[in-house]
Protein backbone atom coordinates (compact mmCIF):
# COMPACT_ATOMS: atom_id res chain seq x y z
CA UNK A 1 0.00 0.00 0.00
CA UNK A 2 1.39 3.59 -0.56
CA UNK A 3 2.09 6.03 1.26
CA UNK A 4 -0.61 8.33 2.52
CA UNK A 5 -1.89 10.70 5.42
CA UNK A 6 -5.53 11.67 5.71
CA UNK A 7 -5.83 14.98 7.01
CA UNK A 8 -8.99 14.64 9.14
CA UNK A 9 -11.00 18.07 10.73
CA UNK A 10 -12.50 16.98 14.40
CA UNK A 11 -15.05 19.53 14.41
CA UNK A 12 -15.67 21.93 17.28
CA UNK A 13 -15.70 19.60 19.88
CA UNK A 14 -18.80 17.29 20.49
CA UNK A 15 -17.54 13.69 18.83
CA UNK A 16 -21.08 13.04 17.76
CA UNK A 17 -20.51 16.32 15.37
CA UNK A 18 -17.44 14.24 13.76
CA UNK A 19 -18.10 12.99 9.71
CA UNK A 20 -18.69 9.34 9.60
CA UNK A 21 -15.70 9.19 7.39
CA UNK A 22 -13.44 10.63 10.19
CA UNK A 23 -14.73 8.61 12.53
CA UNK A 24 -14.21 5.39 10.45
CA UNK A 25 -10.61 6.45 9.74
CA UNK A 26 -9.86 7.53 13.78
CA UNK A 27 -11.39 3.87 14.34
CA UNK A 28 -8.35 2.41 12.37
CA UNK A 29 -5.45 4.46 12.62
CA UNK A 30 -1.81 3.33 13.85
CA UNK A 31 -0.79 7.09 14.43
CA UNK A 32 -3.03 10.35 15.63
CA UNK A 33 -0.96 13.51 15.14
CA UNK A 34 -3.83 15.87 16.80
CA UNK A 35 -3.56 19.09 17.91
CA UNK A 36 -4.58 21.11 21.39
CA UNK A 37 -7.77 22.08 20.70
CA UNK A 38 -8.82 18.30 19.86
CA UNK A 39 -11.20 16.82 22.54
CA UNK A 40 -10.60 14.08 24.14
CA UNK A 41 -14.03 12.77 24.06
CA UNK A 42 -13.02 12.61 19.97
CA UNK A 43 -9.15 11.03 20.51
CA UNK A 44 -11.05 8.86 22.31
CA UNK A 45 -12.83 6.84 19.34
CA UNK A 46 -8.96 6.01 18.16
CA UNK A 47 -8.37 2.04 18.75
CA UNK A 48 -6.77 1.60 22.38
CA UNK A 49 -3.57 0.39 20.40
CA UNK A 50 -2.95 4.19 17.96
CA UNK A 51 -0.12 6.09 19.13
CA UNK A 52 -1.35 9.35 20.11
CA UNK A 53 0.96 12.39 19.39
CA UNK A 54 0.17 16.14 20.68
CA UNK A 55 1.43 18.70 18.37
CA UNK A 56 -0.29 21.17 19.85
CA UNK A 57 0.52 25.04 19.29
CA UNK A 58 -0.22 26.98 22.59
CA UNK A 59 0.76 30.21 23.94
CA UNK A 60 4.85 30.46 24.45
CA UNK A 61 5.60 27.18 23.39
CA UNK A 62 4.20 24.28 20.48
CA UNK A 63 5.78 22.35 17.96
CA UNK A 64 7.45 24.10 15.22
CA UNK A 65 5.38 23.45 12.00
CA UNK A 66 8.66 22.71 10.33
CA UNK A 67 9.25 19.83 12.93
CA UNK A 68 4.85 18.61 11.93
CA UNK A 69 5.43 18.34 8.48
CA UNK A 70 8.74 16.08 8.70
CA UNK A 71 7.26 14.08 11.37
CA UNK A 72 4.08 13.60 8.70
CA UNK A 73 6.14 12.66 6.06
CA UNK A 74 8.39 9.92 8.53
CA UNK A 75 5.41 8.39 9.81
CA UNK A 76 3.80 7.82 6.35
CA UNK A 77 6.72 6.20 4.64
CA UNK A 78 7.23 3.93 7.42
CA UNK A 79 4.05 2.32 6.18
CA UNK A 80 1.80 2.97 9.04
CA UNK A 81 -2.07 4.61 8.85
CA UNK A 82 -1.34 8.45 9.81
CA UNK A 83 -4.83 10.10 10.93
CA UNK A 84 -3.63 14.42 11.21
CA UNK A 85 -6.71 15.47 13.41
CA UNK A 86 -6.92 19.20 13.12
CA UNK A 87 -9.72 21.17 15.49
CA UNK A 88 -12.48 22.11 13.13
CA UNK A 89 -11.82 22.33 9.51
CA UNK A 90 -8.22 21.66 8.49
CA UNK A 91 -8.10 24.01 5.88
CA UNK A 92 -9.91 26.88 7.94
CA UNK A 93 -6.59 28.69 9.71
CA UNK A 94 -5.35 24.83 10.65
CA UNK A 95 -2.52 24.80 8.11
CA UNK A 96 -3.54 22.23 6.57
CA UNK A 97 -2.61 23.27 3.21
CA UNK A 98 0.70 23.78 3.81
CA UNK A 99 0.96 19.89 5.57
CA UNK A 100 -0.98 18.55 2.36
CA UNK A 101 1.49 20.61 0.00
CA UNK A 102 4.60 18.88 2.03
CA UNK A 103 3.39 15.95 1.93
CA UNK A 104 2.42 16.05 -1.64
CA UNK A 105 6.27 16.85 -2.52
CA UNK A 106 7.17 14.23 -0.97
CA UNK A 107 5.24 11.39 -2.71
CA UNK A 108 2.79 10.94 0.11
CA UNK A 109 -1.20 10.74 -1.10
CA UNK A 110 -3.31 13.03 0.95
CA UNK A 111 -7.22 12.58 1.92
CA UNK A 112 -8.71 15.66 3.08
CA UNK A 113 -11.49 15.08 5.16
CA UNK A 114 -13.62 17.99 6.39
CA UNK A 115 -14.89 18.69 9.30
CA UNK A 116 -17.41 21.67 10.87
CA UNK A 117 -15.16 24.40 11.26
CA UNK A 118 -15.89 26.64 14.73
CA UNK A 119 -16.38 29.82 12.54
CA UNK A 120 -20.22 28.52 12.14
CA UNK A 121 -20.18 25.38 14.89
CA UNK A 122 -19.51 27.55 17.86
CA UNK A 123 -21.99 30.48 17.16
CA UNK A 124 -24.76 27.71 16.14
CA UNK A 125 -24.02 25.77 19.47
CA UNK A 126 -25.16 29.40 20.74
CA UNK A 127 -27.74 29.99 19.28
CA UNK A 128 -26.60 32.75 17.29
CA UNK A 129 -27.08 32.16 13.38
CA UNK A 130 -24.26 33.92 11.45
CA UNK A 131 -26.68 34.93 8.50
CA UNK A 132 -30.33 36.34 9.13
CA UNK A 133 -32.45 37.94 6.93
CA UNK A 134 -32.98 41.57 7.71
CA UNK A 135 -29.86 41.67 9.82
CA UNK A 136 -26.94 39.78 7.70
CA UNK A 137 -26.45 38.72 4.45
CA UNK A 138 -22.73 37.87 4.71
CA UNK A 139 -20.00 36.56 7.29
CA UNK A 140 -16.09 37.06 7.51
CA UNK A 141 -14.19 34.37 9.13
CA UNK A 142 -10.95 36.13 10.20
CA UNK A 143 -7.67 35.37 12.55
CA UNK A 144 -7.42 37.40 15.22
CA UNK A 145 -4.01 36.16 15.31
CA UNK A 146 -0.72 36.85 12.88
CA UNK A 147 2.67 35.92 12.90
CA UNK A 148 5.46 38.65 13.17
CA UNK A 149 6.22 39.97 9.39
CA UNK A 150 2.74 38.89 8.15
CA UNK A 151 0.23 41.60 6.46
CA UNK A 152 -1.72 42.66 9.39
CA UNK A 153 -5.59 42.22 9.20
CA UNK A 154 -7.10 45.27 7.80
CA UNK A 155 -10.15 45.97 10.64
CA UNK A 156 -11.29 49.28 9.23
CA UNK A 157 -11.57 47.97 5.89
CA UNK A 158 -13.63 44.90 7.78
CA UNK A 159 -15.78 47.70 9.97
CA UNK A 160 -17.41 48.74 6.60
CA UNK A 161 -17.96 45.59 4.65
CA UNK A 162 -21.27 44.68 6.85
CA UNK A 163 -22.70 41.61 7.84
CA UNK A 164 -21.30 39.47 10.73
CA UNK A 165 -17.50 39.18 11.85
CA UNK A 166 -16.16 36.11 13.13
CA UNK A 167 -12.92 35.94 15.04
CA UNK A 168 -11.29 32.79 15.43
CA UNK A 169 -8.07 33.01 17.22
CA UNK A 170 -8.50 36.54 18.66
CA UNK A 171 -9.00 36.60 23.06
CA UNK A 172 -5.49 38.13 23.49
CA UNK A 173 -5.82 40.62 20.87
CA UNK A 174 -9.97 41.20 21.84
CA UNK A 175 -8.97 44.72 23.12
CA UNK A 176 -6.78 45.86 20.03
CA UNK A 177 -9.39 44.86 17.57
CA UNK A 178 -12.78 46.08 19.44
CA UNK A 179 -10.30 49.60 19.06
CA UNK A 180 -9.70 49.13 15.63
CA UNK A 181 -12.93 48.23 14.81
CA UNK A 182 -14.47 51.24 16.39
CA UNK A 183 -12.07 53.50 14.80
CA UNK A 184 -12.84 51.80 11.10
CA UNK A 185 -16.09 53.16 11.31
CA UNK A 186 -18.25 50.08 13.33
CA UNK A 187 -20.49 51.16 16.37
CA UNK A 188 -19.39 50.78 19.56
CA UNK A 189 -22.82 49.62 20.10
CA UNK A 190 -22.15 46.73 18.37
CA UNK A 191 -23.68 43.78 19.95
CA UNK A 192 -20.33 40.39 20.47
CA UNK A 193 -20.32 37.20 22.06
CA UNK A 194 -17.52 35.08 22.44
CA UNK A 195 -18.36 31.24 22.77
CA UNK A 196 -16.09 29.22 25.05
CA UNK A 197 -15.33 25.50 24.21
CA UNK A 198 -18.55 25.05 22.04
CA UNK A 199 -20.03 21.91 21.76
CA UNK A 200 -18.71 20.64 24.47
CA UNK A 201 -19.69 20.01 28.30
CA UNK A 202 -17.34 22.93 29.51
CA UNK A 203 -19.18 25.40 26.87
CA UNK A 204 -20.55 29.16 28.17
CA UNK A 205 -21.09 32.07 26.35
CA UNK A 206 -20.18 36.01 27.07
CA UNK A 207 -22.20 38.63 25.62
CA UNK A 208 -21.56 42.35 25.41
CA UNK A 209 -21.27 45.87 23.51
CA UNK A 210 -18.15 46.57 21.00
CA UNK A 211 -17.25 49.51 23.29
CA UNK A 212 -16.42 46.56 26.27
CA UNK A 213 -15.29 43.88 24.77
CA UNK A 214 -11.31 44.60 25.93
CA UNK A 215 -12.68 44.97 29.77
CA UNK A 216 -14.77 41.77 29.48
CA UNK A 217 -13.35 38.76 30.75
CA UNK A 218 -13.63 35.95 28.00
CA UNK A 219 -11.85 32.75 28.99
CA UNK A 220 -9.60 31.01 25.73
CA UNK A 221 -9.95 29.00 23.34
CA UNK A 222 -13.27 31.47 22.17
CA UNK A 223 -14.60 32.09 18.85
CA UNK A 224 -15.74 35.76 19.19
CA UNK A 225 -18.62 36.39 16.82
CA UNK A 226 -19.25 40.17 16.32
CA UNK A 227 -22.56 41.81 14.50
CA UNK A 228 -26.41 42.24 15.20
CA UNK A 229 -26.83 38.34 15.27
CA UNK A 230 -24.96 38.40 18.30
CA UNK A 231 -27.72 39.71 20.03
CA UNK A 232 -29.51 36.48 19.33
CA UNK A 233 -30.03 33.11 21.36
CA UNK A 234 -32.65 30.81 19.29
CA UNK A 235 -32.55 28.27 21.71
CA UNK A 236 -33.55 30.73 24.54
CA UNK A 237 -36.75 31.72 21.61
CA UNK A 238 -37.20 28.11 21.07
CA UNK A 239 -37.39 27.75 25.27
CA UNK A 240 -39.80 30.77 25.40
CA UNK A 241 -42.27 29.42 22.63
CA UNK A 242 -42.44 25.78 24.15
CA UNK A 243 -42.84 27.07 27.45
Amino acid sequence: MSARVFLVGAGPGDPELLTVRAARLLASADVVVHDALVSDAVLALAPPTAELIDVGKRPGRGVPQDLINVLLVQLAQAGRTVVRLKGGDPFVFGRGGEEAQTLAEAGIAVEVVPGISSAVGAPAAAGIPVTYRGMSASFTVVTGHRQHGETPVNWAALAQTGGTIVVLMGVAERGIIAAALVEGGLSADTPVAAVHRATTGEQSVVRCPLRELATTPIESPAVIVIGAVASLDVHSIAAAIEA
